[in-house]
């Protein structure tokens, strides 16, 4: 058996069978803000464009759940428990382990419901996000999970806000911190954090910077909001 969906079975044989979520007591809209703000600089998730290595990859754990028969009101069981009660880190693994309550309450529900109605949901995707090419760019990438940007509804703090960083930054900064985010670190945060994006084409990259340019800070600029024609 794979190790995740090992892990994934295991916390559903904890949870009590016959549980339901009410769906109209959860806020799916909230619990991807909340994902994105508190779980996603850790964890794969597609539809919540977040690319975090530290811990397991939710939508490979999940869609082989989902293929052994696991329904989503399981699932939302078992993120919640997870949540609630983390498994303990030992010296045999490969992740680094959450601290428990990393939300709680009504947020660690939402969460979970949001989790359970996307994780490993076959062909599944980022939505489509408003603004100029480089936002949808930002936001398949994982950047949403890592760092503040209000334009898009962006709340991590795992790197600098972006909001407060990039009015002070030049184009030739921001690929410098694209292409090579140890060549320079911000104060107050930590190396070996963000990954390079040297995936990026060069078209993607200036994509990129400039949505950033035009659209981080207190006065985006009026395209930043506006839907991309199909």
């Amino acid at each position: 058996m794979k190790p995740l969906l090992a892990l994934v079975l295991l916390a559903a044989g904890l949870v009590v069978s016959g549980c339901t979520q009410d769906e109209s007591s959860v806020d799916l809209d909230r619990g991807r803000q909340l994902f994105a703000a508190n779980c996603a600089g850790c964890h794969v998730l597609a539809q919540a464009g977040s690319t975090g290595q530290l811990g397991p990859d939710l939508d490979a754990a999940f869609e082989a759940a989902r293929e052994a028969g696991m329904d989503a009101n399981t699932i939302h069981g078992v993120v919640a428990r997870q949540i609630a009660f983390p498994r303990p880190a030992s010296t045999d693994d490969s992740y680094v382990f959450m601290p428990a309550n990393i939300v709680t309450g009504q947020d660690a529900q939402d969460v979970a419901a949001y989790v359970a109605s996307v994780a490993g949901v076959p062909g599944i995707e980022p939505p489509k996000v408003p603004g100029p090419p480089g936002a949808q760019i930002f936001f398949d990438n994982g950047c949403a999970g890592c760092h503040t940007l209000s334009v898009v509804g962006a709340a991590g703090t795992t790197g600098p806000n972006l909001d407060d960083a990039v009015p002070d930054l030049s184009e030739s900064d921001l690929e410098t911190a694209i292409r090579q985010p140890d060549a320079e670190i911000a104060p107050g945060f930590p190396a070996g954090v963000m990954p390079a994006y040297t995936s990026l084409t060069d078209e993607e990259l200036k994509e990129l910077i400039q949505f950033l340019l035009d659209c981080a800070g207190p006065n985006p600029d009026s395209s930043c909001t506006e839907m991309p024609s199909s």
